[in-house]
């Protein structure tokens, strides 16, 4: 991914959970900037900070860098919900889903 997919994956991410840039900023220990220069291009996070935002928005980094799931934290809570259901519910769903991918 390179440096202006990562500040966009970003700031989708951080938007999506409703959360200023500067209060993300303030919540991983770092000054109120630091969100909106990664954000800007103008810096990157290091590894371990990568790490800290990602638990953060409570995603994975795998989540972080699949930019084909807009909502990686809701598709989390709705996987250990299923997680949950037997085989027979399981399968009543499975034609409900492929239903609403249509």
């Amino acid at each position: 991914m390179y440096d202006i997919q990562f500040a966009e994956r970003l700031t989708q991410l951080r938007t999506n959970k409703g959360v200023s840039a500067r209060d993300m900023s303030l919540s991983l220990g770092q000054n109120p900037g630091y969100i909106n220069n990664i954000e800007s291009g103008k810096a990157l996070p290091s590894m371990s900070v990568f790490f800290y935002i990602c638990e953060y928005l409570k995603i994975s980094p795998k989540d972080f860098f699949d930019t084909k799931n807009n909502a990686p934290e809701q598709l989390n809570e709705i996987i250990e919900d299923l997680k949950c259901l037997d085989t027979n519910q399981l399968t009543y769903l499975s034609p409900l889903i492929k239903d609403l991918k249509k």
